[in-house]
């Protein structure tokens, strides 16, 4: 689709935002950061942007894409700098948002905190109309209310609104009517239609969803409007996408009307990057895991591919949208060590954050974390981190870990620091395991892909706890997100509830129901110019035994016609799904389909791209003094950039790299991989 030979990947982050950059020319592959600007994360991009046009020889004007993952959406919602809303329902169900489901999370509570409202009740408009379950109406739409209604959203000050109604996943006609009459009477106000964002069964989840993508649209569209305006300077002209959280990209357009689906924009990156990188490794069975300062993202890759789920939520407001299955917990670098009143150790999820950050950093921060642990214990040199650009304080971090910690369990620095990281691998295992034992997945069976800052410090050990025997680390791994991103296509979803018993009666409407679900997503990726060639459309449905009030997602293929053999297959598929997830299946058992959706694709051109050049210095760099396994040693220390496959690392070692360093740990052997990653195997028990 872009004939400029540079295509330019970015991922926002609240610190810093990451690039990524791609010369077809030669296929070579640049990595490059720069401080994230919260107020306007454009000006961050531009300056990134232009800073490595500088450094990697190449013009503005022959980017051609820039793929562009961001936050605005999740920060927006989490920080509730959202728009003022109104909700138009169907009259009778204006509480539903504040209804829920009901489900209580601290079973025992006796004051549970209540669910969050995006939408006071002042703000829930009833407007007399009612469909049927089936499409059809049982009270016509009362258009001489919307008059009335215009008028109240005015005195609301409203800036944006949401229409759910009633079954309108069966027949839109009612919201689509609606929208056209608010579109003539106030043409400037964003209006959602829940039959565009969300057109599934559930009630609640579909007004939940249709609401944040309402209270989103001026937000994002605020910040897409500033960076188109920037987009013009110095002559840089690209064709921009944004990353969505089903792990796609989409136009500027479709991000600007349906912002919803953004919410995960940020973190599908490093699933993206997970499943190119389980095709170039041949390893179709990866756990991808990224350590940051604060945060561990969990993501699974099974088959080759990475795992969506249909449903998520975000700051416990339920997005009933396709989405990258991800598990997070609050572990990372700077997450804080204490010993509580029990004399018991803690890790997190409290972090110091950038500011005042770690010990080590010596910007006030007093309160040890993992990485002053890691420090305490010899496995980051306090001269060279982040490739020499900022002094570690050792004395400072040492005084901590004895005083806060190891005086109070009566240890050492050192015996502290090593309980500090036994509590975080432990920590790491356990969401993991549980990432893996939800789905009736062996850990044995996969590939532990690690990355992010604080990642290579504690995957091997991580991995051996749980029982994984193989662990890749990529290069770059600080920039991974943004990789992924990279090499990332065009993807829309579209759904169609149709609740249909699986059986032969059943094909002329399911025939039926796909055929206008792969129509409206050609027409869709024609929109975005995508040419015939490159357009791919695959079939899933939401599945569950009869009665049951829960689905699984099981894929259909690029099936168009579907007929008997093609209805067993996805039957079985179910079945087998089942039986993995719950150990348990019953053939002989109603199956209902509940909803039929088709996941658009667009391939964008993939220049080839070539592996690093290893830099002609000695790859073993020295040794450095580490505490492990009780006991002070000397450990050899590589340097990532001169690695070549000749080179075989044995553990215990440090591998260094300008923004990360990766613990080889005793038992462990390394030696450089397809695509610039290392391979550490388990060669001992």
């Amino acid at each position: 689709m872009a004939e400029k030979p540079i295509r330019i990947a970015v991922d926002i982050g609240g610190t810093f935002t990451d690039l990524q950059i791609l010369d077809a020319r030669d296929g070579a592959v640049h990595a490059w950061k720069t401080p994230t600007t919260p107020d306007d994360p454009s000006i961050g991009l531009l300056t990134g942007v232009t800073e490595a046009a500088a450094r990697f020889g190449f013009a503005l004007a022959e980017v051609g894409l820039l793929l562009h993952g961001t936050t605005i959406a999740t920060n927006a919602v989490l920080e509730r700098n959202l728009a003022r809303a109104a909700l138009i329902t169907t009259a009778g169900f204006e509480d539903v948002l504040e209804i829920n489901r009901h489900v209580r999370r601290d079973i025992y509570g006796l004051a549970p905190d209540p669910n969050p409202v995006l939408v006071p009740r002042d703000a829930r408009l009833g407007i007399a109309e009612r469909m049927r379950a089936d499409g059809s109406v049982e009270t016509p739409l009362d258009e001489a209310a919307i008059p009335a209604l215009l008028a109240r959203i005015d005195a609301l000050g409203a800036e944006c609104v949401a229409v759910t109604l009633l079954n309108s996943y069966a027949n839109p006609a009612h919201e689509q009517r609606i929208a056209a009459l608010i579109a003539k009477a106030r043409p400037g106000l964003p209006v959602s239609l829940s039959c565009e964002i969300s057109p599934e069964i559930r009630e609640y989840e579909r007004t939940s969803t249709t609401v944040l993508n309402a209270v989103l649209v001026p937000v994002v569209k605020a910040y897409l409007d500033r960076l188109e305006h920037r987009l013009g300077e110095g002559g840089f002209h690209p064709l921009v996408f944004l990353v969505q959280s089903n792990g796609g990209v989409c136009s500027l357009r479709l991000a600007a009307e349906q912002p919803a689906r953004l919410l995960l924009s940020g973190p599908s990156g490093g699933a993206l990057a997970a499943g190119r990188l389980a095709q170039l490794l041949s390893r179709p069975n990866l756990v991808a895991v990224d350590m940051g300062g604060t945060s561990f993202d969990v993501s699974v890759v099974q088959g080759g591919r990475v795992s969506v789920i249909t449903q998520g939520e975000i700051d416990r407001l339920p997005v009933r949208l396709p989405m990258v299955e991800m598990r997070t917990i609050g572990a990372g670098g700077g997450s804080i060590a204490a010993v509580d009143a029990g004399g018991r150790l803690t890790v997190g999820p409290r972090s110091a954050g950038a500011k005042p950050g770690p010990v080590a950093y010596g910007r006030g921060g007093v309160e040890p974390t993992v990485t002053d642990a890691n420090l305490t214990l010899g496995r980051l040199d306090p001269d060279f981190f982040l490739g020499g650009l900022m002094k570690l304080d050792m004395p400072a971090t040492k005084r901590a870990m004895e005083t806060r910690i190891g005086a109070p369990l009566g240890l050492t620095a050192e015996q502290a620091a090593e309980g500090i990281l036994t509590v975080t691998n432990a920590n790491l295992g356990a969401a993991i395991r549980l990432s893996l034992f939800e789905k009736g997945l062996d850990p044995r069976d996969f590939c532990l892909l690690s990355f992010g800052g604080a990642g290579g410090l504690h995957a091997i050990d991580v991995a051996a706890e749980i029982g994984m025997a193989e662990v890749a680390l990529p290069r770059e791994p600080g920039t991974l997100s943004a990789y992924g991103i990279l090499f990332s296509d065009l993807v829309q979803d579209m759904a169609r509830s149709v609740v249909l018993r699986a059986e032969a009666a059943s094909l002329p409407r399911l025939g039926e129901a796909i055929a206008a679900l792969r129509a409206d997503a050609d027409a869709r990726l024609a929109a975005d110019g995508v040419p015939e060639a490159a357009r791919r459309i695959e079939i899933a449905a939401d599945m569950r035994y009869q009665g049951q009030a829960f689905e699984l997602l099981i894929p259909w293929g690029e099936v168009t016609a579907p007929d008997a053999a093609a209805l067993a297959a996805l039957e079985a598929g179910f079945h087998a799904t089942h039986r993995q997830r719950f150990s348990y299946a019953n053939p002989g058992d109603p199956v209902e389909i509940v909803t039929l959706r088709a996941i658009a694709t667009g391939l964008l051109p993939k220049p080839a791209v070539g592996d690093p050049i290893p830099a002609a210095r000695p790859a073993r760099k020295g040794a450095r003094r580490v505490f492990t396994s009780g006991a002070w040693q000397e450990v050899a220390v590589w340097d990532r950039e001169a690695l070549t496959p000749a080179d075989i690392i044995e553990g215990p070692a440090l591998l260094e790299e300008a923004f990360s360093t990766h613990w080889i740990a005793d038992g462990w052997t390394a030696r450089l991989g397809a695509a610039g990653a290392v391979i550490a195997v388990r060669t001992a028990p």
